[in-house]
């Protein structure tokens, strides 16, 4: 019996890369378009930092104008891949975190989210084609923080509407999975930091060097190490997985 490898080859697929100009979202873009896809990007800024897009699009996932426009541009493009990695991060004890934060949060997180999912999920059914639907979650989702009471539920949320979409269009022959990633040094720790700096009362730059050093790994991971999971799930390497969460996170959460 001979045994072929599915292919990673993205030759004639278009994807979509929402939050784009943050590190796992550029790097999301850039693993596409080396593996021959037509990469679409979307962020709040004008321009694509990096240089790997054939289109970009500004739009502010939080406001009504620019969930709106960004689902009209996907149902004009059909994109066979969706990665829907837009998110905003903050923290505050439970005692702190008010309505505020939680509306910010859940507007980008889930409501954004969910709204990029069915737009790209309703122009695949309409064009009656597969597709593979990759939806970035995190370790947060799996377990609460005492001082990111917000964003845990959040990502909770992504993990749980993952595998509701995909039991629901898998007779459409599109895939909905998603990706966990644990502490992944892209810009946005630097915020991160920051914040943990504040609350914990600890010297910039402490808080990163901890939680590197207690990955089982002993390291925290680089945007493309994420990246080589969402090429696996877009390809038809996968083509037998729908419903899951994969965990990029150097063994930091056991499940």
């Amino acid at each position: 019996m001979t045994f072929t490898a599915a292919p990673t080859d993205l030759s004639g697929k278009t994807c979509l890369v929402t939050g784009a100009n943050g590190g796992i979202g550029a790097a999301a873009a850039e693993h596409f378009a080396a593996l021959g896809a037509r990469v679409l990007t979307t962020d709040i800024g004008d321009r694509f930092t990096g240089d790997c897009a054939s289109e970009h699009r500004a739009f502010d996932l939080a406001s009504d104008d620019g969930l709106s426009g960004c689902c009209e541009w996907i149902a004009n493009e059909v994109p066979d891949v969706l990665f829907n990695n837009a998110a905003l991060f903050d923290m505050g004890s439970v005692l702190q975190a008010n309505l505020d934060q939680y509306d910010r949060l859940f507007a980008v997180n889930v409501r954004a989210m969910y709204a990029v999912l069915q737009a790209v999920a309703n122009a695949l059914v309409a064009a009656d084609r597969p597709g593979s639907l990759i939806n970035l979650a995190s370790q947060a989702g799996h377990r609460g923080e005492a001082l990111v009471a917000h964003y845990c539920a959040t990502k909770a949320a992504v993990i749980s509407y993952t595998q509701s979409a995909a039991l629901a269009l898998a007779r459409h022959k599109i895939r909905v999975n998603a990706i966990s990633p644990g502490v992944i040094d892209t810009p946005m720790w630097e915020t991160v930091d920051a914040l943990f700096a504040k609350f914990e009362n600890k010297p910039i730059g402490q808080k990163k060097r901890e939680v590197g050093r207690s990955v089982p790994l002993g390291y925290m991971g680089h945007p493309s190490e994420v990246a080589r999971v969402a090429v696996f799930l877009a390809s038809d390497q996968s083509q037998y997985m729908t419903a899951q969460t994969i965990s990029v996170d150097g063994g930091n959460v056991l499940r």
